[in-house]
């Protein structure tokens, strides 16, 4: 495949400028061009390839050139549906409600209303929308803060098809919990909704396949209902002072060892000595830790005592830890040095500074 992308780049970059320039008035003097020739030649699968390499907004005209072309731009333009203004995604969400040939497409949709307070009518059409989505694999929905106080998961509700990656911030509920027993295909979840009294609870047999999740609001509970019984491997979570560690405890429920956790930490009390032994306690199988302390504030010292409790972890290799902080350059030097010597096996460290060390020639040093 790097062979055939190496051949087709300068094929692709000389096409490139004819294509993103035609339009339906200019197409048929573009006929006459040689570029133009030499493109039809191509099978389809290649100039599927070719395509791809254009810029969103420069498959539009594409497909005002001919049959061929409208047939495989048009494949290309409605497989990913990124995040649109509020207007575009209205009339692209009708069109996909109206064109069942351009529907059936579809691989990817993006809403992205968190700038808006939406009105009950565009919530059915985003409805009626999903329900002629049959090959959807990948939804990502946003909504305002104010539109997420409100159970909304009624809004998946028509939808057939089996995805492969959730991300929404509607708001943890039963209705939500009821739309997730009905996803046995999905591999990662990302609820960034808002933690509800309501219950939310899942069977045993809901989401098997599940290997990556993230909760932004959700509380001990939520992480739990989803982590049970499922081989999460890889987890992004917040923790809030008034849970303490109950998050942390919650992930021991998974049906493997976690491998790759994220931390952004909102507890001021949560001090890289305190949190680093409480992680190493429970998920000493890491390969990836990622910590991000946005309420307290720490010098040298502090984080160079964190350092011992490294020595639980058997196969960390990757250790970010951003913080306010006091450390210098140098300061981090000796922390990086101090850290990969109680966790050998580390291969990359980052630090409240935000530079990258690493190993090289037997000796820590930075970039970035």
């Amino acid at each position: 495949m790097s062979t055939l992308i190496s051949l087709l780049n300068p094929v692709c970059e000389e096409f490139h400028a004819t294509l993103v320039s035609t339009s339906t008035a200019a197409a048929a003097t573009t006929t006459k061009d040689h570029a133009y020739f030499r493109l039809l030649a191509f099978p389809v699968e290649i100039l599927d390839f070719i395509f791809q390499e254009l810029e969103y907004n420069h498959l539009p005209p594409v497909i005002c050139v001919n049959t061929l072309f409208q047939t495989i731009a048009t494949r290309i333009l409605y497989r990913i549906i990124p995040e649109l203004p509020m207007a575009r995604c209205i009339k692209c969400l009708k069109v996909l409600c109206s064109t069942p040939a351009n529907a059936v497409l579809v691989r990817k949709l993006s809403i992205e209303w968190a700038q808006h307070r939406v009105v009950s009518n565009l919530f059915r059409l985003l409805r009626d929308t999903l329900t002629h989505l049959p090959n959807l694999r990948h939804l990502s929905i946003e909504l305002s803060p104010q539109d997420n106080h409100y159970g909304l998961a009624w809004v998946l509700g028509g939808l057939r098809a089996q995805l492969k990656v959730l991300g929404t911030s509607i708001r943890c509920d039963t209705q939500l919990a009821a739309f997730l027993e009905t996803q046995p295909e999905l591999v990662e979840l990302c609820l960034r909704g808002f933690q509800t009294k309501q219950p939310f609870t899942l069977s045993k047999s809901a989401m098997p396949n599940l290997k990556s999740f993230r909760a932004v609001h959700a509380g001990p509970s939520v992480i739990a209902a989803v982590v049970k019984g499922r081989p999460v491997e890889a987890v992004s979570l917040s923790m809030f002072m008034e849970d303490g560690c109950q998050p942390l405890d919650s992930l021991l429920l998974s049906t493997c060892p976690i491998k790759r956790l994220t931390i952004m930490s909102l507890d001021s009390s949560l001090s890289p000595n305190v949190l680093l032994p409480e992680v190493a306690k429970r998920m000493p199988e890491l390969e990836a830790l990622h910590v991000v302390v946005l309420m307290a504030l720490f010098d040298n010292k502090t984080l160079q005592e964190s350092g011992p409790s490294l020595k639980k972890f058997s196969d960390l290799r990757y250790l970010t830890f951003m913080a306010a902080g006091s450390a210098s350059i140098e300061d981090e030097g000796e922390i990086a040095r101090a850290w990969s010597k109680a966790c050998p096996t580390l291969r990359t460290i980052i630090l409240p500074k935000g530079k990258v060390w690493f190993e090289r020639d037997g000796q820590w040093t930075c970039c970035g």
